[in-house]
């Protein structure tokens, strides 16, 4: 009888030396792949089972948690959803998260590790997750109010940003949607869903960063940096040689103006007016090396920008011919960028000649409001010397005073903008697109306090009366005066 005991036993023995190996199997060598499966709800339960750390504006939060129990128990709302959401994006349970709800989810949702407790594995010992944390934005709430009230009914982006910093004062896409229609895992959800892509004027579509666009004469801002850098051009008020109609190198096609007076026109003169003629020649005089260089540092061409969520490459081709190039240097052909490169480009022309990195996070924080990180500013090139800042500034301004930026002035301000009207479609048989870039300095000020870019893609107005100066200019004046509102003193510099 001992005999078949000690048989049971040692039976059972192995079985239980079976048990803890593959326990230990599961628990640690195959733990990973357990906690990824699809299957495995856990960790999404966990997810929703609290409340969900705050973006905020102004200090003030744009976002909130709803308890609406179940499962997956807190649901994501939105403070004014489709003024924030190209920059918040949304958080769902059903399709995840984006924009800034995906860049910062780890301080949001509570996970990032600088968030954990100053007692070492305090969380284990209680069973809790630590709160989520915030993310405090640069945004400044009356500039992005501004450009999305400017912009309404219209298709269209605006990007602001602060010169000195890199700081996102503003980045609106219209027509947009509401974020607190993605919330949850009711079957209105995927409705909402369906429906938003299905929409032809794709609400989701953030314009100020994820489309590029032909930027027309914005683009001329480089190539008159370009000029003045390679030395093509060295005095503002020279004649520059340039004949109406322009004949593109190697073709039979002509190229010519919507003004008069732009042949043999000055650099200053065809700038103020945007002869088409004179920046075509000046690309091709320039050449293909120094064009593509330029337009690279001003960040054209990057493919690693991320404000923190990324941002759509801006491109200027690297091979082209004569022609192509002489297209290209007037924002035409394969130029292509987004409203927020085009506000870097303006930015760089009141900030010396810098490119700062832009950003959008300020800083994180505790629940509590403990600062966790803080974003500093960082530059990114040295598009061009501060010299030829200086002559793009007082050109800049040149526009707004007398030439085709007018309705961007601002009383006691100094005003610089760039006006353009971008040919698109079929042998550019679409009505245009309609820009501005601009910045603004109070009289009194050092430094440039805001610069802006705008596009609007549906200008009023028919095919040959869309003008950046008629359509694009108003808007950006709206934001430059909400920011400059902001400071401290208001409008200071007033006269």
């Amino acid at each position: 009888m001992s005999r078949y005991i000690r048989r049971a036993a040692a039976l059972c023995a192995v079985l239980l030396v079976a048990l803890l190996a593959n326990a230990t199997r599961v628990q640690i060598f195959e733990s990973s792949r357990y906690e990824a499966n699809p299957a495995n709800r856990r960790q999404t339960i966990a997810r929703y089972g609290q409340a969900r750390g705050d973006i905020l504006v102004d200090g003030l939060a744009v976002t909130g948690s709803r308890d609406a129990g179940g499962m997956f128990r807190y649901e994501r709302t939105y403070k004014d959803g489709p003024l924030y959401a190209p920059v918040t994006g949304f958080a769902s349970q059903v399709y995840g998260t984006t924009l800034l709800e995906n860049a910062r989810d780890a301080v949001l949702a509570g996970t990032d590790p600088l968030l954990e407790p100053l007692v070492p594995l305090w969380n284990e010992v209680t069973r809790s997750r630590n709160p989520g944390g915030n993310v405090v934005t640069t945004l400044n709430g009356a500039a992005q109010r501004a450009a999305y009230r400017r912009l309404a009914g219209r298709t269209g982006a605006v990007a602001a940003l602060e010169p000195s910093t890199g700081r996102i004062l503003a980045l609106v896409s219209t027509p947009s949607y509401d974020p607190a229609e993605l919330s949850g895992s009711k079957e209105s959800v995927t409705r909402a869903w369906t429906r938003l892509n299905a929409d032809a004027a794709r609400p989701m579509l953030n314009r100020a960063i994820r489309q590029t666009y032909p930027p027309g004469s914005t683009f001329k801002v480089v190539t008159a940096a370009a000029a003045l850098e390679a030395g093509v051009v060295r005095d503002l008020d020279a004649p520059t040689a340039s004949e109406d109609p322009y004949r593109l190198p190697g073709t039979t096609t002509r190229l010519s103006n919507e003004v008069h007076g732009c042949e043999d026109a000055s650099l200053r003169y065809a700038f103020e007016w945007s002869c088409n003629t004179v920046f075509a020649k000046l690309g091709v005089r320039v050449g293909l090396k120094n064009m593509t260089g330029t337009a690279a540092n001003f960040g054209f061409n990057n493919r690693k920008l991320n404000i923190p969520f990324s941002v759509a490459p801006s491109t200027f081709d690297r091979k082209l011919d004569k022609a192509q190039l002489a297209m290209s240097s007037i924002g035409q052909f394969d130029t292509r960028a987004t409203p927020l490169q085009m506000a870097m480009i303006a930015a760089a022309v009141a900030g010396g000649g810098s490119v700062k990195e832009p950003y959008l996070v300020d800083r994180t924080t505790t629940r509590a409001g403990e600062t966790v990180s803080v974003t500093e500013p960082r530059t990114l090139h040295q598009a061009m010397s501060a010299a030829t800042a200086a002559q793009l500034r007082e050109m800049m301004t040149d526009v707004v005073e007398q030439g085709t930026g007018r309705n961007a002035a601002i009383p006691g301000v100094t005003v610089g903008g760039k006006t353009g009207t971008a040919q698109h479609g079929v042998g550019n048989s679409a009505k245009p697109y309609a820009w501005f870039i601009s910045w603004a300095q109070p009289y009194d000020a050092l430094e440039p306090a805001v610069a802006v870019a705008v596009v609007v893609e549906d200008a009023a107005g028919r095919r040959g009366e869309v003008s950046g100066g008629g359509d694009a200019a108003p808007i950006a004046k709206a934001v430059m005066e909400a920011v400059l509102a902001s400071r401290p003193g208001g409008k200071s510099g007033r006269r």
